[in-house]
């Protein structure tokens, strides 16, 4: 039997991009035979790809673009920060990035059908982690931007007026802020009614009469349209002026805007790291 060194190890995973322990376990069935290794890595790589696709991708990293009045971002999730931190997965983000900014279009179900599909499971065939790009949103005009340092959390801004500094200012707000809506008048209906039924259940216990119970439901409604809207909110960067009136300051408004943050509403599995050390042993 083929003793199988460490030389053989690295050779096969320069040659395929698969992790270190799928090359040593091919080569150990394939007695050292190099290219029939490569030609059993080969067929099992679809196999390992949707073994790998039931499994929880909820970390990753933010990708951005904004350049000549359009704007890209998108998230992408690996399963391990350290994942997100590998060099093949960054390049997989900015070849989405560009890909989006060059078609000026975020439909990734049609760029999935048209070889972004491959790529994703090219890598995770190197990096041995399911990958999911989640999301993406492409804005043409006048467009601003923040990006967290760590990358976990981006804002992509369409407005009207203002110039780059105005326009990072409110990105970097609304990151911070996490507002739901531009204005009060763009909250969803059905978002008020559910709010104004929980409040009305929570005043009626106090017992006060119906038109008292009226004011103070309304008085809650009022102050949760605040708390969401970007336009009422306080400016994080300076308490006394709320976003509104630095926004008429510069003549300028904000048309929409999106915030994404990694992994936010994924149910993320819990997994004791002792047991998922035996288990990837196993």
């Amino acid at each position: 039997m083929t003793t199988i060194t460490a030389t053989m190890v690295k050779e096969l995973r320069e040659r395929t991009g698969v992790g270190m322990m799928d090359c040593k376990k091919a080569l150990v069935a394939a007695d050292g035979d190099m290219e029939l290794a490569i030609d059993d890595l080969r067929k099992s790589s679809g196999m390992k790809a949707a073994k790998k696709a039931g499994r929880i991708a909820a970390d990753g990293l933010i990708g951005m673009k904004v350049v000549d009045g359009k704007g890209v971002m998108i998230e992408v999730n690996c399963e391990t920060d350290f994942a997100a931190r590998d060099s093949n997965f960054t390049e997989f983000i900015e070849t989405v990035v560009e890909r989006i900014y060059n078609e000026e279009s975020a439909d990734l179900e049609a760029m999935l059908e048209n070889g972004l599909e491959q790529d994703r499971q090219n890598l995770i065939q190197k990096i041995g982690e399911n990958i999911s790009v989640r999301r993406a949103e492409f804005y043409d005009g006048e467009v601003a931007s923040y990006v967290h340092t760590n990358a976990k959390i981006g804002v992509l801004v369409l407005m009207q007026g203002g110039d780059a500094s105005l326009g990072r200012d409110i990105a970097m707000h609304i990151a911070a802020a996490n507002p739901q809506v531009v204005s009060p008048a763009d909250a969803s209906q059905s978002v008020l009614a559910k709010e104004r039924e929980i409040y009305t259940a929570q005043a009626e216990e106090s017992g006060k009469p119906a038109e008292i119970i009226k004011k103070m439901v309304e008085g809650r409604v009022s102050k949760f349209l605040s708390e969401i809207s970007l336009t009422e909110q306080v400016f994080v960067k300076n308490s006394d002026l709320k976003v509104s009136q630095l926004l008429s300051q510069a003549n300028a408004s904000v048309v929409s805007f999106v915030r994404y943050e990694v992994g936010e509403g994924i149910d993320k599995a819990k997994v004791d790291f002792a047991d998922e050390v035996a288990q990837q042993l196993a």
